[in-house]
């Protein structure tokens, strides 16, 4: 990049004379600028140029000016107006009208956090900017918090269209707000901006991007690309929303519905909320333009908006079940407990299975089959069914004559529970471990999956799914083995609570009679009433 040293009261273009650094950021500093040929203030954003030769410097002004002057027309009051851009000293300089608002890292820079509250309000109004702007096929790609400007009243205005694509390089603006399809130097499209929208959530809410900027742009870039998200911390019901939109696979991320609902729900439902600012006229049909194709996504995402987390998990869920490849797609940082792995044969089982898994070899329900839970988890509870409430800290609906078979501890850290009945083959395992992994699929995979091996007649059905379950991250996995001579089949999940702890459930029974009307009724009853105590 461009190391030129501009100092206050120089000129750029001979004609904009800076004044004061209002904001600085990752190779992009914003001035605060007169104007001597009008004498009105205006703000002056510079961004360093590739050092290597090329057209860079040509191209770059005049595809800002032109996508800017577009996205105006697209979102007016939105959008700063650009007055002039002029390569020179080897920078860009992108000159705009004044804007009455704070650039969102300086307020981050000043404050600390925001709660998800305030964060969420601000995410809807960059999502009706983004929402416009993919409709037409204009992607972003350089958003960060230096071009995003909150204002006291009135909606956030965004700056920095026209950006992405005008020099060979990845990211020229805060790397570690760069997607990892742009660390990796692939073409980007809206999926990028979703993830950008995600990482500004998180530093929001977290007070830190969720990838921290090394001081050299190729290595941030490699950390976007191949280090583990870091779970936050404080985003309360925006926590799946946030690691939805960074799934490192752009397929997998949130749709641009999904995360509308979520935002929308989570602001309706602070007490002292106004409502969502209504888009306006343009934005509105900008953002009615949607395919046929998408139309699968918002009737889903529409399935039970009662209470604000409940909502959070349903929209989230109900997005990623229409992914490619049959996965579920929430994000798959989440982790069945640890101590779940010891080697449970058959007989150690439980869990309810995600209904209509496609590809996987699973009967389980359809999803129009699972009623929404209700807050205690006990609301509609099938006849024949019983609340059992575990002193070690779950409840959890039982069939009736069902009661604790065995339990096994290791010292305070980890638990496993099995529910049966002495005249029914099936059974339920629940187990609390405080010692969980960073990856749901991966404990699975690696450490359940090398004991199970070792059971009689062990054969996996499908493959290891990412989920997510009353909101938070899980992975799947389904199962044969031979009990006693007996055909027996199992669906184990795991998910986290967050601070290292998990629970993991296994639904066994015998294998012929996994279709009966009765397993399947056990199941969604597992999956609705299973309720972790006091999270």
């Amino acid at each position: 990049m461009g190391r030129a040293h501009v100092s206050t009261h120089e000129s750029v273009a001979g004609r904009y004379r800076l004044v004061e650094i209002l904001h600085r950021e990752t190779d992009l500093v914003c001035w605060y600028a007169d104007d001597t040929q009008t004498g009105r203030p205006c703000m002056v954003t510079q961004i360093g140029l590739p050092e290597e030769p090329d057209d860079a410097a040509g191209r770059a002004p005049s595809r800002v000016l032109r996508t800017t002057e577009h996205m105006t027309r697209l979102c007016p009051g939105r959008m700063a107006t650009v007055i002039d851009a002029v390569a020179e000293a080897g920078c860009l300089w992108t000159v705009t009208s004044w804007i009455d608002g704070t650039p969102l890292g300086a307020l981050l820079a000043e404050q600390g956090t925001f709660n998800y509250v305030r964060a969420a309000r601000i995410g809807l109004e960059l999502l009706d900017v983004l929402d416009a702007a993919h409709t037409v096929g204009v992607t972003h790609g350089e958003l960060s918090p230096g071009q995003v400007f909150v204002r006291d009243t009135g909606p956030v205005v965004v700056t920095g269209y026209g950006l992405a694509g005008s020099t060979p390089v990845a990211r020229l603006t805060a790397p570690s707000y760069a997607s990892p399809e742009q660390a990796r130097g692939e073409r980007v499209g809206p999926a990028a901006d979703l993830w950008t929208l995600g990482a500004l959530l998180y530093a929001m809410v977290e007070g830190r991007p969720p990838f921290r900027d090394r001081g050299r742009a190729d290595a941030t870039l490699k950390g976007v690309d191949r280090l583990p998200l870091r779970t936050p911390l404080r985003a309360g019901p925006l926590t799946q929303l946030v690691q939805g939109l960074l799934r490192k696979d752009s397929r997998e991320r949130l749709t641009r519905e999904v995360v509308r609902e979520v935002l929308t729900r989570v602001i309706s439902e602070d007490p002292g909320a106004a409502p969502p600012a209504v888009p306006s006229p343009r934005l509105r049909a900008a953002t009615a333009l949607r395919g046929a194709g998408r139309e699968w996504s918002r009737r889903t995402m529409v399935l039970g908006t009662t209470l604000a987390v409940v909502t959070v998990a349903v929209a989230v869920l109900a997005a990623t079940q229409g992914l490619p490849g049959g996965d579920s797609g929430a994000d798959a940082a989440n982790t069945p407990p640890a101590s779940a792995s010891a080697p449970g044969g058959p007989a150690a089982s439980g869990g309810a299975g995600e209904p209509g898994k496609p590809g996987d070899g699973a009967t389980t329900p359809p999803p129009s089959a699972t009623p929404t839970p209700s807050p205690s988890g006990t609301g509609g509870l099938p006849s024949g069914y019983e609340l059992y409430r575990a002193p070690e800290g779950f409840s959890v609906a039982l069939p009736e004559g069902w009661q604790r078979l065995d339990t096994d501890r290791v010292s305070d850290l980890a638990y496993r529970v099995t529910f049966g009945s002495e005249k029914d083959p099936r059974t339920l395992a629940v187990t609390y471990s405080e010692r969980v992994g960073a990856d749901p699929v991966a404990v699975w995979r690696d450490d359940v999956e090398p004991g199970l091996e070792r059971s009689d007649g062990y054969d996996r059905i499908g493959e290891i799914r990412a989920t997510t379950y009353q909101g938070r991250e899980a992975a799947d996995m389904e199962w044969t083995a031979e009990d006693d001579g007996t055909k027996v089949r199992t669906f184990g999940r795991g998910f986290l609570l967050g601070g290292g702890r998990g629970f993991s459930l296994r639904w066994t029974t015998p294998a012929d009679d996994w279709d009966d009307t009765t397993s399947k009724e056990a199941l969604r009853t597992f999956l609705r009433t299973f309720r972790p105590a006091s999270v």
